[in-house]
């Protein structure tokens, strides 16, 4: 809920209606619980189905500055579609003229960190892991990079960014 607050008026009689929603609804609404959502989730070739898998997403968003987290758990009918992943963001990015780096982990076969990029202006995010356990170079996460995915695997991503309004 949390918003820019109203301009006041010199001599303004000011209601305690005014003063809760003003002052009280928003600093309440920056400790209420986050707000759930449900990432998209795509490739750029051709797309993944959840099947049984679990994608959830949950946000709190604080004037323009979004704190997001994102969890897939893969299931046995989940396909993978082909491409490099990316998952949607709760709200638009800032046209803030550099690119947000947050954090991801898959844990699979192994344990995988990584990291998620989003660009200005964008309205979705991709995981970006080591290209394979020799090849440190970073790369999309696909369905075979880092590893290929299987049943069971889980993709965390912790992000916080601006958005645009």
């Amino acid at each position: 809920m949390t918003f820019a607050p109203r301009t006041w008026v010199v001599g303004e009689v000011v209601s305690a209606a005014t003063m809760n929603q003003e002052i009280r609804d928003q600093f309440n609404s920056m400790f209420a619980a986050w707000t759930a959502y449900t990432p998209a989730w795509t490739a750029s070739s051709s797309n993944p189905s959840l099947g049984n898998a679990t994608l959830t997403g949950r946000y709190m968003k604080i004037g323009r500055t979004v704190l997001c987290h994102i969890n897939l758990t893969t299931g046995s009918t989940t396909t993978y579609g082909t491409g490099n992943y990316s998952f949607s963001l709760p709200a638009q990015a800032a046209n803030a003229g550099a690119s947000v780096v947050g954090h991801a982990h898959l844990l699979g076969t192994d344990r995988w960190s990584g990291q998620i990029i989003i660009s200005p202006n964008a309205t979705t995010t991709s995981p970006f892991f080591n290209i394979s356990a020799t090849n440190t170079r970073v790369d999309f996460m696909t369905p075979t990079r880092p590893e290929t995915l299987a049943a069971g695997a889980q993709l965390r991503i912790d992000f916080v960014y601006e958005s645009a309004s």
